[in-house]
């Protein structure tokens, strides 16, 4: 073992950070992360793939912090009555949305543009 050897989970701390050694609850390294600022405009498009048909809307370059992503992701669900997650930075939001989202998006302030079909 020697050197190489981590700890990743403590009795007294639980799960650990392996960069910096804190507790996941306490650790400031994943928090210190930014989203990339991108071209700062937000794209909408529709998409199929990988869902057996079923379209869902995504909604990507959203410059915002993961938290403020989700409190967004949660928002806009609530508006079009559907379901959704947020992945990876991308908000999906389940059917097709696309026009409600732009409206949406514009009034908060982005600059918004449709994307694919």
């Amino acid at each position: 073992m020697g050197s190489e050897s981590r700890l990743v989970y403590s009795t007294e701390k639980g799960k650990v950070c392996p960069k910096c050694g804190q507790s996941v609850r306490a650790c400031e390294c994943r928090k210190a992360t930014k989203p990339s600022a991108g071209d700062g405009i937000v794209r909408v498009a529709r998409e199929t793939k990988g869902r057996k048909g079923k379209g869902v809307t995504l909604v990507t370059g959203v410059p915002l912090p993961p938290p403020e992503l989700k409190a967004l992701g949660r928002r806009l669900k609530q508006l079009c009555g559907s379901g959704g997650t947020v992945k990876n930075g991308c908000i999906e939001i389940q059917g097709d949305h696309r026009e409600r989202l732009v409206d949406e998006l514009q009034r908060s302030g982005y600059t918004v543009k449709r994307s694919g079909g």
